[in-house]
């Protein structure tokens, strides 16, 4: 009997909280990704902004989420992840409205700006949520279904949006998609619980099991005092300049990929937007299968640093196919899009994995707000070599330099010593 409640309980957690936090995740990313359409639609045109400054303003979102990542954390971690996200929930449905009501630059940067601020909190809040119902075994494919909102998002939000500047406009684009999140702070004001001992749909027995062994796993790390103490760790250091040249690359291709498409080839909006989907539906498979991957095994280094290094050479690959071969150029892309994704959620359980609870949510917050200035620098420089050179091809060798630099970053990291326990001897030194 004793052994088949945990599993009882696992399913029954999985069920609940994986939709809501996979919805949470994929309404703050098409809130900050339906950007790159508005500017292949003819934003830019309308209210007069160059291209320099058009790849300013598209990235100026990463500088608000630099700024807020850690405050975000410590009230998650101390006071209540709920509470923070309802409210950042409406304020960026209500940001992202009124993106479609701009009528000069410094409005829109403003709003760009004020939607990185109120989105910063999210992602380390939900690392943090997830921490706290998902142990160790199965942190990598929850940590995947929170982060596959941004692929699968980005996959049915490139059609639609497609779709609606073509009906309507950029402007009623952004009005349109800011309205579900403000809709979603209700239904998770109502679903959601801090802590599984809050939880009226799990019975006493339950809540123990689930207790003991997050304790249980707490028990075996190295304590540390504070957060001080934390982000001077080799580790983090390396982690979080690690997720900053991960980021250049995913960014400048998130951002850009629907310009660079249209650039590439003549093409309507709608053309364009089935075409950038499909790079994020093979993410989406690929996240799946390394998640399940690195659980089974219990180790998440190996899954993070060849799938990236297959993301730089795939874009070097684009850059000496040239424009003059467009399919075989967007057939690499499709591989790089895939590549970068994949590891995620290995990726995001490291930290829980090395540092104990009371520091390791401001840890990956750390972590995550170097990634958003990566994200910063490489949806800015990207959108600026494109829009000089009018070409993508110097923009691909820096995305590649970037994620080269990540994987020599990742090869320095030293796993925890409970991370390669699993693994067959010849696997524990990849």
């Amino acid at each position: 009997m004793n052994a088949e409640k945990p599993q009882s309980l696992a399913v029954k957690r999985w069920w609940y909280i994986m939709p809501i936090v996979f919805i949470t995740y994929s309404l703050a990313y098409l809130d900050r990704a339906n950007f790159s359409f508005a500017s292949a639609a003819g934003i830019n045109e309308d209210l007069g902004i160059t291209k320099g400054v058009s790849s300013l303003i598209g990235a100026l979102f990463f500088l608000g989420y630099f700024f807020f990542q850690i405050p975000g954390a410590i009230y998650a971690e101390r006071r209540s992840v709920k509470k923070l996200v309802f409210w950042c929930l409406i304020l960026w449905g209500m940001c992202a409205t009124l993106t479609g009501m701009v009528s000069n630059i410094p409005m829109l940067a403003a709003i760009r700006f004020a939607l990185g601020v109120v989105e910063a909190a999210v992602m380390p809040a939900m690392l943090i949520y997830i921490s706290n119902w998902f142990t160790q075994s199965e942190r990598s494919r929850a940590n995947t279904f929170l982060i596959l909102g941004n692929p699968v998002t980005v996959l049915w939000m490139s059609v639609v949006s497609g779709y609606l500047i073509e009906a309507y406009g950029w402007r009623e684009m952004f009005i349109i998609e800011g309205f579900p999140a403000v809709i979603w702070a209700v239904a998770w004001w109502f679903l959601v619980q801090d802590k599984p001992a809050q939880a009226k749909w799990l019975s006493d027995a339950e809540k123990a099991a689930l207790q003991a062994q997050l304790q249980k796993e707490q028990a075996g790390l190295k304590a540390v005092r504070n957060y001080r103490e934390a982000f001077k760790s080799r580790n983090v250091i390396l982690l979080c300049a690690q997720y900053f040249c991960w980021s250049i690359g995913v960014y400048g291709f998130v951002l850009w990929l629907p310009s660079i498409l249209r650039n590439g080839s003549q093409m309507g909006m709608v053309e364009a937007g089935w075409l950038s989907a499909v790079p994020y539906l093979a993410a989406t498979v690929a996240m799946i299968l390394v998640s399940w991957a690195s659980d089974k095994l219990q180790t998440r280094k190996l899954f993070v640093w060849p799938l990236l290094l297959l993301g730089a050479l795939a874009f070097f690959g684009s850059y000496w196919v040239g424009a003059g071969n467009f399919w075989l150029s967007y057939a690499l892309l499709v591989i790089a899009g895939a590549a970068m994704y994949a590891p995620y959620g290995p990726f995001f359980a490291i930290i829980p994995e090395m540092l104990p609870r009371n520091v390791s949510g401001g840890a990956m917050a750390l972590i995550n707000s170097m990634g958003a200035l990566g994200s910063f620098l490489g949806s800015w420089v990207v959108g600026y070599l494109n829009g000089e050179t009018g070409s993508p091809a110097a923009s691909y060798i820096f995305m590649a330099g970037a994620l080269l630099v990540s994987v020599v970053l990742m090869l320095a990291v030293r796993p925890a010593r409970n991370q390669t326990s699993a693994l067959p001897e010849c696997a524990k030194h990849a």
